[in-house]
């Protein structure tokens, strides 16, 4: 199957649910979001979450203190999942990152990122994941977020989502997480620097567990004046 079809399963919407190999017949990652993929479905429906950065993204979290692991969430301890779940033996899976950039926004202004994953398969996920979602300097989360186990920490620059087992192949979960710009980020300007990862103990693959973002700053998004 193409990886057209791929991306158009995963836009077709979201849904719950051995030992991890080689998957010859994995599909590519795609690289941009889907374009049916509606900002409004990504927060009913979606499961899932993890942490995992190519090139020591994982290392990072240890290094400034993050608690957090794959398993229970310290604030949602049933959150993960448990029993038969967590004594599951890893699936063969491979979650993957789309790329989305925010909405622009003024400086002092809100926007929200959409962390969005995907499961290539070929399994459902058999272990709970997450997704850790790195701000650009002069960026701050701002919750309320989604899921509700999401919590923020490096003072707000990150934040962390947990979600269950079962993503089936070829569905996505997105973790949104509003965030506020400073009054002094520059207009017009971009803010780059943004990092969204995934991890899970499932995925077979981690050249595709991470994607950048940028945020694009105006001087307002207010209604132009009438002419």
């Amino acid at each position: 199957m193409a990886v057209g079809c791929a991306v158009a399963a995963l836009a077709a919407g979201q849904a719950w649910a051995d030992d991890c190999t080689a998957d010859d017949q994995a599909l590519a990652p795609a690289v941009s979001a889907p374009a049916a993929e509606p900002a409004g479905d990504q927060a009913a429906g979606d499961q899932a979450a993890g942490d995992q950065a190519a090139g020591g993204q994982a290392a990072d979290d240890q290094a400034a203190g993050d608690p957090a692991t794959v398993g229970p969430d310290a604030a949602n301890p049933g959150a993960s999942g448990t029993g038969s779940a967590a004594a599951a033996r890893p699936s063969d899976s491979d979650l993957y990152v789309v790329r989305i950039d925010p909405d622009a926004a003024p400086p002092g202004g809100t926007t929200t990122v959409h962390a969005f994953i995907g499961n290539l398969g070929p399994d459902t996920t058999a272990s709970p994941f997450t997704v850790v979602v790195t701000l650009p300097d002069g960026v701050s989360a701002e919750g309320p977020y989604f899921p509700e186990n999401c919590y923020a920490f490096q003072e707000g620059h990150r934040v962390r989502c947990t979600f269950p087992a079962g993503l089936p192949q070829f569905r996505s979960a997105t973790a949104l997480v509003p965030v506020r710009l400073a009054e002094t980020v520059p207009a017009p300007g971009t803010l780059t620097g943004g990092w969204v990862s995934v991890r899970s103990v499932d995925d077979c693959n981690e050249e595709n567990n991470r994607q950048p973002f940028e945020i694009a700053v105006v001087e307002t998004t207010g209604p132009r004046p009438a002419v």
